[in-house]
């Protein structure tokens, strides 16, 4: 298995290839030596993994690498890779659903509170 971790830094939106075939990117910044940006791709039903994650945060992305072969319209051979991503675990930074699911609750303890003032059991 390999992973990527770093920060997210871009989110693009879905993009449907075929009638079939769905695809989604973004970019996970890896700080090393050397800064690498890396496009990951994900595909058809995982294409809302990355719907709740901030951009900022830091993550660790399971992916598959793969390969193909394209013959040009010369005869040249060339060979294209693709970083597909299959689960996304966050390291640091906060789920965008967590987020509003704590502002509602918020919100819900205020109006709850302002409808029977302070004497609440809880």
């Amino acid at each position: 298995m390999n992973t990527i971790k770093g920060k997210v830094i871009v989110k693009n939106e879905t993009i449907k290839v075929t009638e079939k075939f769905s695809k989604r990117t973004f970019v996970v910044e890896v700080v090393g030596k050397y800064t690498d940006e890396i496009l990951i791709e994900l595909q058809q039903d995982n294409c809302d993994l990355i719907d709740k994650i901030q951009l900022g945060s830091e993550v660790e992305v399971s992916v598959n690498l793969r390969g193909r072969k394209w013959v040009n319209p010369k005869g040249e051979s060339q060979w294209f890779n693709t970083v597909v991503g299959w689960k996304i675990d966050i390291l640091s930074g906060t789920a965008l659903q967590s987020t509003s699911e704590k502002l509602s609750d918020v919100v819900n303890r205020a109006t709850i509170a302002d409808e029977f003032g302070d004497d609440l059991p809880f």
